[in-house]
């Protein structure tokens, strides 16, 4: 068992990355507005209304898509692939079936949020002082191993956890919980002794809730607790840094 933190902290944190100490996909609206002024000549899209009709369509395509689980279990390692068929179903519900052009959108959006990637501002502050008071650290994320890998590098995060566990890698994601009873073990503690931190309402509080562990909800934007919620959150943030204020 490892020697106990400052007062006040749990045994363990297990982190989410993406959204939680990485601004990657959120405020999706904004990015999709942005991206489709690029393609309004191809989508015949010359004002705000017809832009926002194929932002809309294309975002309510993959909302379906990640709603269906069967279909999004064949698809959560391959996100780009995933967004192809959105956008193409998108297009084909607006009529205009044109799956090479849909692709290209598909493309760029991809390439527009890998280069807009941010670590948030006190995020490495945050996991520092944290393991520096004796937390022990697990980043748990979901994704393939390659993309995945790419951003743990890219942000210097990987000498800032004693444990590191991509879906792409172990072989589940979240919200299986035998993700989360991994991460513990290897960080030698029980749910008891243990927070989750994350973004996502299901994979970081509910499920952490059903172990026993604290389910910690990030909320950057203030969004508040969803209206079709199962659980009510141990704590919500809306900051890292709350973490060790």
């Amino acid at each position: 068992m490892p020697d106990s933190p400052r007062a006040g902290l749990p045994r363990a944190i297990l982190f989410d990355m993406d959204d939680t100490l990485i601004r990657a996909y959120a405020q999706p609206e904004e990015a999709w507005t942005r991206l489709l002024h690029v393609f309004a000549a191809h989508l015949d899209a010359h004002d705000e209304a017809a832009i926002a009709r194929v932002r809309t369509a294309v975002m309510e395509e993959a909302r379906a898509f990640w709603n269906d689980r069967a279909e999004a279990a064949k698809w959560r390692l391959d996100i780009p692939g995933a967004r192809r068929l959105s956008v193409r179903r998108g297009l084909a519900r607006l009529g205009r079936p044109d799956d090479a052009l849909a692709d290209r959108i598909a493309d760029s959006f991809t390439e527009l949020r890998r280069r807009e990637y941010r670590l948030y501002p006190d995020a490495h502050a945050t996991v520092d002082a944290l393991r520096d008071a004796g937390v022990r650290l697990a980043l748990v994320t979901n994704g393939a191993s390659e993309t995945q890998r790419a951003k743990i590098e890219r942000f210097e995060l990987a000498h800032r956890f004693h444990h590191i566990q991509i879906e792409g890698e172990f072989g589940q994601g979240k919200p299986e919980l035998a993700v989360y009873r991994h991460a513990l073990e290897r960080l030698g503690v029980g749910p008891e002794d243990a927070w989750m931190v994350g973004d996502n309402y299901e994979w970081e509080v509910v499920a952490p809730q059903m172990l026993g562990m604290c389910g910690i909800w990030y909320d950057p934007f203030k969004a508040g607790v969803p209206a079709n919620a199962t659980a009510q959150p141990t704590r919500i943030i809306n900051r890292l840094a709350e973490l060790v204020e």
